[in-house]
């Protein structure tokens, strides 16, 4: 585990999209897990700069979404694939025959399950996965006390996870369960660039960093990966123990 604390949240983004470049220049044909959300918003952006400006090539790049809410897709605003289309595959000009995804309006969602997990061994395993942490610690939605080896699946989401996630969409809406890669799933990308700004992260990220390994902040298991960066603003960092010696930049 690499803990990289940096003075601000640009600063953040630009060292994690240098890590992500760095981490699959030599990989053909890669499959980055994305997440949607606020934290990743400014790697996104660095990645769509660096491709207008010719200095980065991603046509053979592959993209896998992280999680999506029961009930919506692409077509919903606010959806996590909407977010995603917006911030990164539309910039991008990604054809759709290199994204998966999950549909959270589909009347299968084992099946979707099971699409997932099939893609993934399609392409020879996840090269990075891009999180973001949630204020209970999830990942994903992979809530507290998520099974640590669980794979792509339907989860009842935590009522805080309920509550945030109405900032993302223009009308109160309706959420109660989501699709999302397991922990297990995670677990075993090569490579896992965690995001985290903002003061509202200090406390979780406190918990996952410096309190014992635990399913009741499922981010801490990332701490028993071998290769995975962990980027936090001087915000999200302000309450860990200096003592600790996380790297400030």
């Amino acid at each position: 585990m690499n803990v990289i604390i940096l003075n601000t949240y640009e600063e953040l983004s630009t060292a994690a999209t240098k890590v992500l470049i760095d981490s699959i220049k030599a990989t053909p044909n890669p499959l980055v897990c994305v997440a949607s959300g606020d934290s990743p918003k400014g790697l996104y952006k660095h990645l769509v700069t660096s491709v207008e400006k010719n200095s980065l090539d991603t046509a053979d790049w592959h993209f896998l979404g992280l999680d999506e809410w029961i009930g919506l897709n692409g077509q919903d605003i606010g959806s996590c694939r909407y977010h995603l289309d917006q911030d990164l595959f539309h910039p991008l000009g990604v054809p759709d025959e290199q994204i998966c995804f999950f549909d959270g309006r589909s009347v299968d969602v084992f099946a979707e399950c099971l699409i997932n997990e099939m893609y993934i061994k399609k392409q020879g395993g996840i090269d990075v996965a891009i999180l973001g942490l949630g204020l209970n610690g999830h990942i994903g939605m992979n809530e507290p006390f998520t099974p640590v080896d669980s794979r792509s699946q339907m989860v009842d989401l935590d009522p805080l996870t309920i509550r945030i996630g109405q900032k993302y969409f223009e009308q109160p809406q309706k959420l109660s369960q989501g699709l999302t890669l397991g922990l297990g799933t995670l677990m075993e990308a090569r490579s896992i660039l965690l995001l985290v700004g903002g003061q509202n992260k200090a406390s979780i990220v406190k918990k996952m960093l410096e309190e014992e390994v635990s399913l009741s902040c499922p981010a801490s298991l990332l701490r028993h990966h071998p290769n995975c960066h962990i980027f936090l603003d001087q915000a999200a960092g302000s309450l860990l123990d200096p003592k600790k010696g996380f790297e400030n930049i």
